[in-house]
Parts: structure tokens; sequence; C-alpha cells
């Protein structure tokens, strides 16, 4: 029996400011229309809301109850109460998309995930490198609950800030459906889905042979794409009483280096963020003492014709060596000294190798009872290069003939070491391998016994993450004598001796490992109580036990804390925790009348050595009449704190490079002395209390005709006792209130590391702690549109619109502080967009189909947040601009078994619009939502064997 998904559904859009936000969508309503106008539609495309009434005139079927996400209970899927929006294999096939990660993309209500862009970087750079993220409303990756057939996976095992599923461990071939369900801390699956639930519902029940291949390239190169997938499955489950299956997928990506790609030169780097770029260039910049200045000021030293007047000077200025090394006098390296580009020394996009196989197997066991297994296991290999190495080199005066001459060595015998701040061009850039495993096993039972429908399954998720050292990271000891001693050169090429020291001694070892485990047992039972006027009085109960654990480990060489490039807390890095979680709920749903339906949801969840809670949920629902649905929910949600909240190993990172307002007063305000990547370390926190959260939303469905749907739903959730680190960059802007977490050589705080020097008022680190603190407010309309035509001369048309327009973001960064919006606003590590949308027109007529997608992104205020606290704002305050990628792609079935398909993502080849943010390394753009491949083309093939 075909089992009807829940269709779209649609409302008038509120009417917006005649801006260019304005403008897109209104162009958007106006393209939609136009279709609408000269026609019609075919199935939806991306999310569909579900679910508005049957339209009257519809023709009459019998519909299967099926279960949706949001509720234990069986019904028709057109009856739900709660927003979920529902992504087809079909959508995804139009979409050209091969992972969930680009599939979440694709979704409006998904804002500042992580992505593989984000996810570049050098030695642990960044928390986490490897980890793609889905993040509903913006709330944080860790209020987005990611299930996978309406059950939990391992989280990423690596320890970091966020905490959630990897997408790359979704076995995406194999992915049937995905509901998306808006309405946060589900009392079913778990109340730390404050943002939401994702479902990525996988096939079931798969008869036949199914191949399918795609082959893809961008336009100026890099990024390519190959897949290949194979689904086969036998057994008919009503007739034969079995059915198993399995899907392998295999996909492999090119990297992307920033030379492939024009509009890294068109975002004018160099000139717009010359403050953001770097002081450690080849050649090397020589970063004098102040004593040193002084005498050589004295000696009227001179370079480019002129005396120096910084203590950062290059003996090449002005012609250092482009393209990566410049002579920018308002750069970092100032007028004495050379600015590096390392946005012309890196790669955008990640090499990756990625497979997956999922299987599944269902036996009846009589009339009224199925057992079923589960299997999937997934892996991706990544590749992240960042820039080469730096290093500050200290050599003697004697070595530096320029310097030597003018007699400082004599003048200053106690002060004869220079510092060279100087990039190691020719050990190569730095490269990681990131490699992160899922496993999965399900086994369990579903049936009737009595009145009652049961269901019961046994869960062992695991996630492993190897972090692997593969190319430009040396033993720093090593490095630092091979300059003392002249081996390297860090002015022009070394002799073949140095070149023969760098490829000898090349780390290539992996350095970190974690693993982290889920093991849950879970059960639910739903019967019918009694009849009611508007249909049966339905209740579910059901509980969880589950069992987390985590552990993470690092090499002998990593603790030792001597790789260049790669810092380490030494020990710390080893953990090994584990917890209990049980919970208990239950459902009741009340069709009182014909028109109002009731549902209540209440769930106790109960984490060892955190606490307990209880949290209600109620959901109402009024039709009015057939084509006219009314629905409202609310509810309070719980997240406890994670292991890696609680318990994680110390972790030493870096800022992006921000300037020390303490340095910058003492010196001048010398940007290429005070601007720096100032080294930070995250300190977990056991005594984190948990999350806690209000939430609500209110809607209106309604289909005016049976080709028209429209639908509106406002949605508002507050946290409280948020869990999180202060951001470097609000420290930094507010030393009169942070600096506690400033630790400085000048402080004789008996810090390892920090060893005290009464004189030396440099940042040894910034501590980055977590703690509980301030609360976080977000609310704002999902709005969807859809025009399906019925069958014309010219063939069926179609057009969708799925949108979100935020009307609040923004959070305390501590109790009692000011809200501070990200909404339109880049705020510490990303932004909010007030209007994102998805929207799709499509044709097809006989064996033909066409569909032309948007993905829009409204313009926002940028970080503009490298500023110089004495003489003001260095940046100039910009807006990032909107950003609209127009996809088109057509297929052709060419027979009943063959498929063809071909397409072209980012039409008209939009760059990512300039952006001023300090905090991804990546600079010039935003990566964690633009897409650096530009125009791509691909091709596509299905096959299927009856």
């Amino acid at each position: 029996m075909t089992v009807r998904l829940p269709h779209p559904s649609l409302f008038p859009a509120p009417r917006l400011p005649r801006s260019p936000l304005a403008r897109a969508v209104g162009a958007a309503f106006g393209a939609a229309f136009g279709v609408l106008i000269a026609s019609t539609s075919t199935q939806a495309q991306v999310a569909q809301v579900a679910p508005p009434a049957a339209a009257a005139s519809a023709p009459a079927q019998q519909l299967q109850r099926v279960e949706i996400t949001g509720s234990a209970i069986k019904r028709i899927a057109d009856e739900g109460a709660l927003p979920v929006q529902v992504i087809s294999r079909q959508d995804i096939v139009k979409a050209g998309v091969t992972t969930a990660a680009e599939l979440m993309a694709t979704v409006s209500s998904v804002s500042n995930s992580l992505t593989d862009g984000v996810s570049i970087g050098t030695g642990g750079f960044r928390d986490q490198m490897g980890f793609n993220s889905a993040n509903l409303r913006g709330l944080g990756t860790s209020s987005t609950l990611v299930l996978l057939n309406g059950r939990r996976m391992a989280n990423f095992a690596s320890p970091g800030d966020d905490n959630g599923v990897d997408l790359n461990n979704i076995p995406a071939a194999a992915i049937e459906r995905v509901e998306v369900l808006l309405d946060g801390a589900s009392a079913i699956y778990g109340t730390d889905a404050i943002g939401g639930v994702i479902n990525f519902i996988t096939r079931k029940d798969y008869q036949g042979v199914q191949l399918d291949v795609l082959a893809g390239k961008s336009g100026e190169g890099g990024a390519s794409k190959r897949t290949a997938s194979i689904a086969a499955g036998h057994g008919d489950l009503a007739r034969d009483g079995f059915n198993v299956m399995g899907v392998l997928d295999f996909q492999k990506t090119g990297a992307l280096r920033t030379s492939q790609r024009d509009f890294i030169s068109d975002l004018r780097i160099p000139e717009r963020l010359p403050h953001l770029l770097s002081s450690a260039g080849f050649p090397g910049n020589i970063r004098l003492g102040g004593d040193q200045l002084d005498y050589l000021e004295s000696q009227g030293f001179a370079i480019n014709g002129k005396p120096i007047s910084t203590r950062t000077i290059n003996l090449s200025v002005p012609t250092c060596q482009a393209p990566h090394t410049l002579y920018l006098p308002t750069g970092i390296g100032g007028v004495d000294g050379c600015t590096y580009d390392y946005m012309r020394d890196l790669e955008l996009y990640p090499k990756t190798d990625k497979g997956s196989f999922l299987g599944r197997g269902v036996l009846k066991l009589g009339d009224r009872h199925e057992a079923f297994v589960e299997a999937s296991y997934t892996r991706s290999k990544s590749w992240y290069v960042g820039t080469s190495n730096r290093i500050d080199a200290d050599l003697d005066v004697s070595m530096i003939p320029a310097l030597a001459a003018t007699g400082l060595g004599d003048a200053l015998p106690d002060d004869r070491l220079i510092t060279v701040r100087t990039r190691m061009l020719e050990a190569g850039p730095r490269a990681s391998e990131l490699v992160s495993t899922g496993s999965r096993v399900v086994v369990g039972m579903t049936g009737t016994i009595g009145a009652w429908d049961y269901d019961w399954g046994y869960n062992h998720s695991v996630n492993k993450v190897s972090d692997r050292d593969v190319r430009g990271y040396l033993p720093e000891d090593q490095t630092l004598d091979a300059y003392a001693t002249g081996l390297l050169n860090p002015f022009g090429p070394s002799s073949a001796a140095g070149l023969a020291f760098l490829r000898d001694n090349n780390i290539n070892q992996e350095v970190r490992r974690a693993r982290g485990s889920m093991d849950s047992l879970d059960a639910k039972m739903t019967r019918s109580l009694t009849r009611l006027a508007g249909g049966d009085l339905a209740l579910a109960l059901g509980a969880e036990l589950r069992r987390e654990k985590s552990s993470s480990a690092a090499s002998d060489l990593l603790m030792t804390d001597n790789i260049l490039g790669d810092r380490s807390p030494g020990d710390a890095q080893f953990t090994n925790n584990s917890r209990k979680v049980w919970a208990a709920y239950g459902e009741l749903l009340a069709p009182i009348t014909k028109q109002w339906e009731l549902q209540l949801a209440l769930r106790h969840d109960h984490y060892q050595e955190v606490g307990a809670t209880t949290n209600p949920k109620v959901g109402l629902r009024y039709a009015p009449m057939n084509n006219l649905t009314f629905r409202a929910s609310a509810g309070t949600g719980f997240r406890a704190p994670s292991m890696n909240d609680l318990y994680r190993s110390v972790k030493v990172s870096e800022t992006a490079t921000l300037p020390d307002p303490v340095c910058m007063a003492e010196n001048d305000n010398d940007l290429g002395f005070c601007a720096n990547n100032w080294e930070t370390r995250t300190y977990s926190n056991a005594k984190l209390k948990p999350e806690k959260s209000r939430q609500f939303s209110i809607g209106v469905l309604a289909d005016p005709t049976p080709e028209i749907s429209v639908g509106l739903d406002y949605w508002h959730i507050q946290k409280r006792d948020l869990i999180s680190t202060l951001g470097d960059d609000v420290i930094l802007s507010n030393l009169a209130k942070y600096e506690p977490l400033v630790h400085r050589y000048n402080e004789d705080e008996g810090l390892p590391g920090c060893d005290y020097d009464p004189d030396d008022s440099e940042i040894c680190y910034i501590e980055l702690r977590k703690e509980n603190r301030g609360k976080q407010k977000a609310s704002g309309l999902d709005i969807t549109m859809q025009y399906r035509s019925p069958a014309t001369a010219l063939g069926r048309f179609g057009v969708k619109l799925v949108g979100t327009w935020t009307l609040s973001s923004k959070k305390q960064t501590g109790d009692g502080d000011p809200y501070l919006s990200n909404l339109g606003r880049f705020v510490t590590d990303g932004v909010v967009q007030r209007w994102r949308h998805r929207l799709n027109l499509d044709w097809s007529r006989g064996p033909w189909s066409v569909n032309l997608a948007n993905t829009f992104y409204s313009g926002y205020q940028d970080q503009n947040s490298a500023i110089d606290t004495n003489t003001g704002s260095i940046v100039g305050k910009n807006k990032v601009k909107a950003y609209s990628l127009w996809d088109l792609s057509g297929g052709w079935e060419a027979t009943s078994a063959l498929t063809l398909r071909a397409g072209v993502k980012n039409l008209f080849d939009t760059a990512p619009p300039f952006s001023n943010q300090a905090y991804f390394f990546i600079s010039g753009y935003d990566p964690s939502y633009t897409d650096p491949r530009g125009r791509f083309f691909y091709v596509a093939a299905s096959y299927q064997f009856k």
C-alpha cells in the first residue's frame, strides 16, 4: 500500500520592507507566481511541511497509518499537529546532493552549522576538525538531535565545544527521506532537542537491484566529485515472510586550493584586511627588542631608503616575495616589515574519501510479530591542508650581515640574539588526515500483544576519530637548533643539507584519537483506550536505558609538546569517562471532536551525576474545515552537559589574529608587534548545571484549492543557564571585565608554561572555561508556499518556496549582561541571517523533467572586530552582501529501468561575498554557509534491475 507523505503547506508571506532582502524575496515570490499563472506544478522539491488536511476534492484513497517524527502514535500522515518538514528521496536527487551535510545546507531552518570549510585549520587550530554538523535555529549543534530511523547515534568522538552527530556518519545513499521536526524539546526522543529533531529515515523492505553513479567537476578546476552506490534487496515481507537489503556507497572529492579560484584575488584581502594577515612570512620578519631598536635608530639604520621606526623589520622590503609575502605598510607587518597573505597558501575545500554500508533484515514471526536487525558502517577520511608552519627562530646577530655591520653585537653584548619570525615554505603546507568512522547495530522486534502495539530495540553505536599529522610538522627543538646553526635559512633558500633535514624530520603519525560509544535499550507500547467523537483516544508509553562512554588519547610525541605548529597540554589529553541515563515518557492523543485534537506528552530523564528532570509537552490542533488547520504547541526542555563539557581534556589552540590592547598601549599601537594568534586553553567544568528551555509555536495551514498550499508557523525558544565559553574577541575587547581570563608573563600566578618575568607583559594564554552563563532567545516564522498543477498539454509545473524569517536571535555573555544579538550580525563565531529560503521551480512532461532551485541568505552586518583600542576601528565597517545560488538540473527516464540526470550547481558562478570576520581560519569570507567551488557541473545515472 502506498503511504502518502505529508504534503507542503503555505501561507501568504508577511509584508517586508523594500530592502535588497525584500527585493530578493519579492523576486522569489514573483518567479513562483509567474510559473503559477503560466500554468503549474510537479511534485515538490526539498523540505515539505507536514501536514494540512487533505483537500476535499482530492481523490479518495485509503491511507496507511504511519509514525511521524514528533509522536510515538501512528496516524495518517496528513493528520499531524506538529510542524514537520519532509525531504523525499526524489527531492535529494533533484538537488544533486550526495551527503547529509550538503542536504542540510538546503534547509532554511538550519543556520551556522559546522562544515568542511570551517574545519580548515592546522594542528587542531579549531576543535573537532572533520566534524560536519546540523544546527537548527542557530541555537547550537548541541541543541539539535539527529536520529537515524528514529533512534540515536553516537556523537562525534573528538573532544570539543560541540556535541552532536557527525553527518559524515549518515549513510547518505540509503536515505529514503528526512523528517525535520521544527518544534523543539521533543518529549518523545529527548528533551535535549531544544532546537528540534532531524530524523534520517533509510530504505526498508527494498527489493531488486539499483546502481547509481555521479561524476562532477567545477568550472575552474578542483573540488571534483565521483560517487557510486549499489542497493540490493530480496524478499517480499508480506508474501515471503522476510526481506534482506543492503546499500553500499563510495564517494571521492578532490581538493580545492586558493590558487584555483579567481574570487580569492577579487576579494582583495591584502587591501581590505591587512591587519588580519600574518607577520610570519618568507623571507622572515626580524622582531627587535626595545634596546635593539633604540640602537639601530641611533645608527640611522634604514630600510627601503628610510630610517626604521618599528620593532618589526624585513631586510627585503619593499620586494618581499609576492604573491604570498607582500609589502603592505598598513598590514600587520608594518611599514618596515612584510605581511604574509596566508590565503595564498592553503586549501578551501578538502580532499575526501567516504564509504558507507547499511544493511537491514526483517523476519515475520507469525502474523503479529516481526524481528529486525539493522547494521551500518561509515568511514570518512578528509585531508585538511592549511598554511606552511611558522617559527620564531633566534639567531646570533653575526648570522645577519646587515645587522652585524652596525656593531649591534658589540654595543649590546647581552642582547645578541635576534628573533626572526619566518614561514617554512620549504617544508610544505601543514596537512592533517582526519578519519571519522561510525558503526551501528540495532536489533529488535515490533508487533502486537493483545490491544497493545509494541516496538523495542537494542542499539550499539560507536564513533571513532583519528587525527594524524602528515606533512609540514617538525620537532620544534631540532628545528630551532637548525636555524640557530644556519642549517635552515629564514631569509632565503636553504642548502641541500637543510632541505634534507626538512625531509627526514617530517612528522607523519597519529597524534590524537578518540572513541565514543552509546548502548541503549528502548521500548514503547501504544494502544487505543476508547472512542471519542473525533476518533480513538490513543496512549503511548515508552522507556529508554542508555550508557554513554567517551575516551581520548594522544601520542607520546604530542605529549612532549614538541611538535612545531601543534601545541599540546601534555597528559591532560587522556580522558576516559562514562555515564548512565534512563528516561520514561508517556503520550496521549485525544481527538476530542472532528475539529479538535489534543496531544499531551510527559518525559522524565535522569542523568548520572547531573540530576533528573521532568518536562511536559502539549499540542493542539483545530481544523474548522477540511482545507484549513490551526495548530499550537508548548513545552520545556533540558540539556544535560555532555561528557566533553564535564570532563574534556584541556584543549590548546589559538585565536585568529587579534591585537592585544595592553601591548598596543605600550608600543605606540604597533600592530606588527602587538597583533598575534594568541594561545588559548579551553577547560571543562565538572560542576556544570543543565541548560533549560521553554518554547512554543503556533501556526496555520491552508489548502485554498487542490493545487495551492500555504502555511505559516511562529516559533519562540528561550534557553537559560547556557553552557558556553566566552569568545576570545569578547575577552580582549573588554579587559576591564575579563582581564582575569588573560594570563600574562608578568603576572606571578605559578601557571605551567607561563614563566614569571616582571618585565614581559605579553599574553601567555587566554583562558576559556565552560560555565553556565546567561540566557538565549530566538523566535521567527517558517513560511511555505506551493503550487502543483494538474497535467496540461505543456506538462506539469510546480513552484515551492520554503523560508525562515528570524525575528530575534540574541544571548547574554553572562548573567545580568545585556543581550547581544547575532541576528543579521556576525558575533564571535557566526551569524543568523534574518531571511533564508529555498525556492524550487519544477517542470515535467512524460520522461523529461527540469528543476530550477534557489538558495538564498540575506545580507548582514559583519563582525568588524579587529580594533585598535587606542586609535579606534582599524577594519572598515562592512555589510556582507546577500548570498544567492541558483541550481539547474534535468532528468530523462530513458527506459523503465534507466534514468539519466545532468545539472549545474551555482549556475551563475556566484562567489562568496566578502566578509571581514576574524573567527574562522579562512579569511575574506564566511565558510560556514558559502560554497567556494563555484560553478559545478555533474552527470548522474541510475539503473534498476527488476
